[in-house]
């Protein structure tokens, strides 16, 4: 009787936890469909404005020729306080090499994901000093998220060669001459095959798809040794689903400083899906699905307080990790060539 009673509450137990497997896999699978077309664009026809005018700026595609040898894309979620400095850094710098040389045009476009302080002010306030032209601020009505933002201010861009750099400055803006060097390392050889074999005259760096990921990777014993050991166990493991999820080759998938060129782009970011954090592990998957050469640079780093993520971001990276491996290895994500 007892014994009969026992195996009745196992039972219980194993359908129970059988029932809650089953409810996970279905949610998983339901919100990776629900996230095929997130690619797409909802918004509507994206536009600058001009702060002086008032003038509306129509945004040009990624798909457009380029226009500007670079183009900077700086995410901004509440930034008030940490972006005037680093954007002055950064326009400053990008000034002096263009006096230098008149060939090097730029833009930077700093994309307002959503801010709810000051972010918008200070962003314009730029716009004034530097002119549209040069500064451009990109509204997204609401917070979407730093891979959103990013996808958003690439898809808008005129650069050739296009960067993604955090709006806190914890790199060095100069280090992109690292990512700019072993990018037209790249592309230049494949631009001279093509020369040689009397291919298309006007075939340039930016039709080579070429990526250049900044890394902190050189930087991670130090890391290990300052961090909380429940950190670093999370960041271990952190690391380990990742290389399931995207397979080896990039250390560093996190670090906010990466290059492209414009061939790149219009691939990559015509096909990202994660809008938070971990589009940057998404990248680096369409980019071996792609076949795009992909390289590793070390970059000066340093910590700037105020950083937004915390140990609840790595259950939420984990989590659209998971959705990215199911929507794609099912086939729910399609891949536009």
């Amino acid at each position: 009787m007892g014994g009969g009673g026992l195996l009745t509450v196992v039972e219980l137990f194993g359908a129970a936890a059988l029932l809650v497997v089953i409810a996970i896999i279905s949610i998983i699978f339901f919100e990776a469909y629900n996230r095929r077309f997130n690619n797409s664009h909802v918004e509507g026809e994206a536009i600058f404005e001009d702060p002086n005018s008032l003038n509306k700026v129509p945004c040009p595609s990624i798909f457009d020729p380029a226009e500007k040898y670079i183009s900077l894309i700086i995410p901004a979620f509440n930034e008030e306080h940490r972006l005037p400095s680093a954007l002055e850094e950064t326009i400053n710098y990008l000034q002096q090499r263009g006096e230098k040389d008149k060939s090097f045009t730029y833009e930077v476009i700093l994309v307002d994901d959503g801010s709810v302080d000051g972010t918008k002010r200070v962003a314009f306030d730029f716009v004034r000093k530097y002119k549209v032209e040069n500064v451009r601020v990109l509204l997204l009505g609401r917070n979407y998220g730093k891979g959103e933002a990013i996808r958003k201010g690439m898809l808008h861009s005129r650069g050739e060669l296009l960067l993604m750099l955090d709006a806190d400055g914890a790199t060095k803006v100069n280090d992109l001459e690292k990512l700019e060097n072993q990018i037209l390392t790249v592309a230049g050889k494949e631009t001279d095959v093509n020369a040689s074999g009397g291919g298309d005259s006007s075939f340039g760096v930016c039709d080579v798809p070429v990526a250049a990921f900044g890394s902190r990777a050189h930087l991670e014993d130090k890391a290990l040794a300052t961090r909380k050991w429940y950190r670093n166990f999370l960041m271990k493991g952190f690391h380990l689903v990742v290389l399931l999820a995207s397979g080896p080759g990039i250390r560093d998938t996190q670090c906010g400083f990466k290059m492209f060129t414009r061939a790149a782009a219009q691939k990559l970011f015509g096909n990202v899906r994660l809008k938070r954090w971990c589009f940057d592990v998404e990248l680096v998957y369409l980019c071996k699905w792609f076949g795009i050469p992909m390289v590793e640079i070390s970059v000066t780093w340093s910590e700037i307080p105020g950083s937004k993520v915390n140990m609840l971001s790595i259950p939420n990276m984990l989590w659209e990790l998971v959705l990215m491996s199911v929507g794609y290895r099912t086939g729910m994500w399609r891949i536009t060539v």
